[in-house]
């Protein structure tokens, strides 16, 4: 046995390079979506003052709350033992989401009551563009991470990762629609849907139901694990 000194078999002992693999993986995953995230924040936050948009400014403060959640698992992640920390760490990523959606529900409300009137923002425009294109790209490579080492929290994050490009879409359509047509009244519409998909995810994560939070590293029950759920929301709840 490897506690009495015995050295680890040649599966074991693959098992543990990979989950260090993965382990740092995902810290670096997380470092560059809170690093983004910062820039996102700033930008959004300081357009959207000058142009008198709740949709940027909301979208920043989303950013903010995305790196206060990547944050939870890079604090997770640089412990010895991950495991023992995942709890919290869902719990953070849970109330992450319910604040973004109270925000979200509140701006909306006080945007289709027709409290200010958005200027037309090129910035915004191409921030939102941007962001709908990175976004994806690091949620995907953090679930299939998270997923393949059996950390809820890291795919628990990802799907924050992957509400900011939806958000990123909302913000997107709605900067469009109100610079072509203006139409004020699509985004905040559009974000009452994002705010009602924060609330699901939000629960999921602090009943720690993510879908896919064995690991598929040396345990038996995972083969055969129905993973698909996580790219179907549809199936999440079934």
């Amino acid at each position: 046995m490897a506690s009495l000194g015995m050295p680890l078999s040649p599966v074991t002992a693959a098992s543990v390079a990979r989950r260090a693999v993965l382990s740092r993986r995902i810290r670096w995953l997380v470092a560059g979506t809170i690093s983004y995230n910062v820039i996102e924040a700033v930008v959004a936050l300081t357009e959207g003052a000058r142009v008198s948009s709740t949709a940027l400014i909301g979208f920043g403060l989303d950013s903010v709350i995305e790196v206060s959640s990547a944050a939870a698992v890079a604090w997770q992640f640089a412990g010895r033992d991950p495991e023992a920390r995942e709890k919290v760490a869902l719990r953070i990523i849970a109330f992450s989401f319910f604040a973004l959606a109270l925000y979200v529900t509140v701006d909306s409300i006080r945007a289709l009551a027709g409290v200010g009137e958005a200027r037309h923002s090129p910035i915004g425009i191409g921030l939102a563009a941007a962001s709908l294109v990175i976004m994806p790209v690091l949620s995907a490579a953090q679930r299939r991470a998270g997923r393949e080492l059996g950390s809820a929290s890291a795919v628990a994050d990802s799907k924050q990762t992957l509400l900011c490009t939806y958000l990123s879409a909302v913000l997107l359509v709605g900067l469009l629609l109100n610079s072509l047509f203006g139409w004020s009244w699509a985004d905040p519409l559009a974000a009452l849907v994002i705010a009602v998909i924060a609330v699901r995810e939000g629960t999921n994560a602090w009943r720690g139901d993510t879908c896919c939070p064995a690991s598929a590293l040396g345990a038996a029950d995972a083969v055969g694990h129905d993973c698909d759920c996580c790219d179907n929301p549809a199936r999440q709840n079934s």
